[in-house]
Parts: structure tokens; sequence; C-alpha cells
């Protein structure tokens, strides 16, 4: 099965749609894809099978999306505890994963088509070297796309991508590229796995599970958390727009709370601002005060500084997570 499907919405899917959009539109919507065992049992088929009817749900929900207008998703693939099942449902995973990213790279046309950019978010390093590769191909065969993304968390938990993000900023700082000074909450965010993306607006879980995962702990403190009951392969294009109308009532709150958030977050860098320029001067005193005028100007080229350094290890940063994909990419698949 394809990863986008060409189908067109019924008449009445647009005129849900149409109406949905008189309002206003989640932009980044993330799934936690829940219950596909459960699905499998409740089926009476093997748990490969519910698994592959996951993938087609995700194919088919994608179509959804693009048709409402969601031009970003995010999708809990593979969770590094997910390691923790038997050896059997893991290899069959993996194998699903080969078969769907073996199939994506002899779709570049259709996702070239659509603008498709699909990113993979999690610690490559821990899945089977020929599956790294597949993925490497993937991610750089689209790279370029613009129109609307998918980013797969494989080999992914939210503590585990805060953690990386702590080393990348203490790599930062044994470069020389940045100080301890420049760490803040707003440099961590751009460290994380998806420092491309926007924060999602809407998390949807299904199979009635109230809960993250570890999942976009970061990433979803000022989103809409809807959970469904219904099984994620048996998720339909209703059960999106119910949680799409969950994310419509909630919109007003959220915004302030981001608003408020932001807020929050720039009168912190300035105050951290002013401490480190307060330091530096009593450091370089020379037994004179500075007046109002010269400590302003003191604290706009330290911001300018900062902001300089900042900007620097952040291109340094994703050369480096670039140049990964890359290596990977150019590497022959091995059987």
């Amino acid at each position: 099965m394809s990863w986008i499907r060409e189908q067109k919405p019924s008449f009445i899917e647009r005129l849900t749609g149409n109406i949905l959009k008189a309002g206003p539109m989640p932009k980044h919507v993330a799934f936690i894809m829940d219950g596909n065992r459960r699905f499998a049992q409740k089926a009476h088929v093997q748990r490969q099978e519910g698994h592959s009817q996951g993938f087609e749900k995700l194919a088919e929900t994608l179509r959804w999306c693009l048709h409402l207008g969601i031009h970003e998703v995010t999708v809990y693939a593979f969770s590094i505890e997910n390691f923790k099942r038997s050896k059997e449902e893991v290899d069959g995973l993996m194998e699903l994963a080969r078969q769907k990213f073996s199939r994506l790279l002899t779709e570049q046309e259709n996702l070239e088509k659509h603008g498709v950019c699909i990113r993979v978010l999690g610690d490559l390093t821990l899945l089977p070297a020929d599956l790294q590769q597949l993925i490497a191909k993937a991610v750089v065969a689209t790279k370029a796309h613009n129109k609307c993304f998918l980013n797969v968390c494989f080999a992914y938990t939210s503590r585990h991508e805060i953690a990386n993000a702590v080393k990348e900023m203490a790599w930062g700082v044994e470069q020389g590229l940045i100080k301890p000074s420049d760490v803040s909450e707003v440099l961590l965010g751009e460290c994380l796995y998806s420092s491309n993306s926007p924060n999602p607006d809407l998390l949807i879980r299904t199979s009635g599970e109230v809960r993250l995962s570890d999942f976009l702990l970061w990433q979803t403190s000022y989103s809409c958390l809807v959970f469904q009951s219904v099984l994620w392969p048996e998720y339909s294009f209703w059960n999106l727009c119910e949680a799409v109308l969950q994310y419509q009532l909630s919109y007003q709150s959220l915004q302030k709370a981001q608003a408020l958030h932001r807020e929050g977050q720039e009168l912190q860098q300035m105050e951290a601002d002013r401490s480190c320029v307060a330091e530096l001067l009593q450091h370089r005193g020379n037994g004179k005060p500075l007046d109002a005028q010269s400590r302003q100007k003191e604290l706009l080229k330290y911001t300018a500084g900062r902001e300089e350094r900042v900007r620097c290890f952040l291109n340094a940063l994703q050369h480096k997570r670039d140049t990964v994909f890359r290596d990977l990419s150019s590497q022959a698949v091995v059987a």
C-alpha cells in the first residue's frame, strides 16, 4: 500500500471539511497510533497483521489530513520501550519498517507530486544497519520537498530526545561554539530532534489509553490533547473531525497559554542577558559605574553576540545531523 492514497474525498467528507475549515484549524497534528495488537486479537489475526493494518490506516489518515489542510503530521511509530517486546514481534516490526521504507523509495514521483518531506526522529543507532540506511535514503530523497511533512518517531522516547538535546548543547560548549551562559529553555527546544517543526497544535491518542507514553513531552506542553477509545486500525475520518472540533473549542485558551509562555521565555532570556552583562562589567570595571544609556548599549551588544553564537551553533548542529543521514544514505544497503 502506498504511503499517500490518491482516493478523492466523498461529498459528505468535503462538506464536513469545509464546515470545519470555517474555524481555526490545527496546522500540525501528532498521533499515538495505539491499539494495533488489540485489533489483531479482536479480529483473530496475527499481531503482525494488526501492525500492517495500522500502517494502512496511517496512509488513509494522511489523505484525510491533506484534505483538511493539515500539512504536518507526527506519528509515534516505534518506541525505544518497544524493544522490550518479544523478539518475534520486534523482528516483525523491523521487517515491516523495511518493507514500508523500501516502498517509499519506489514512490518518489508521487511524493514529489504532493511535496511530501519525510523526517525520521529518534536514535537510529539502535536499529539494524540495513534499516538505518533505508531510512536515511528516504529522508535524503524527500528533504527538498516542502508542501507537507510527515515526521516518523522511530526508536524514540521523549526522555531520550531531551537527554540527547542536553548532550548536543554540551558538545556546543566543548567546541567553543556557545558559552555555558547561552544554554536556555529555548535553546534546548532548538536542539530536539523536532527542531525543524513547529510544536503540534493537536495530539491524538487512540485505543482509550489516557497517557502520553513518553511521546513529545516537551513539545506538547501547550497542545490540545485528545484521547479516543477507537483502536487505531479502526480509526475513521469522523474520529479525526471530532478531535479537530475539540481543538477548535480549546483554541482560545491554548493561544492565551502559549502567548503567556512565550512572554515568560522572553523575560527570562532578557534577565539572563542583563545578569551576564552586569558580571562582565564588574570584571572589566574601572571603578566608574556606567550610565543607563551605556549599560543599554552593552546589553544590546551582548545580546547580538549571543544570538550570533547560537545561530552558528545551530547551523553546525544541523550540518552534523545532515552529514549522518547523507553518509548513511550513500552506503549500499546491506541485505
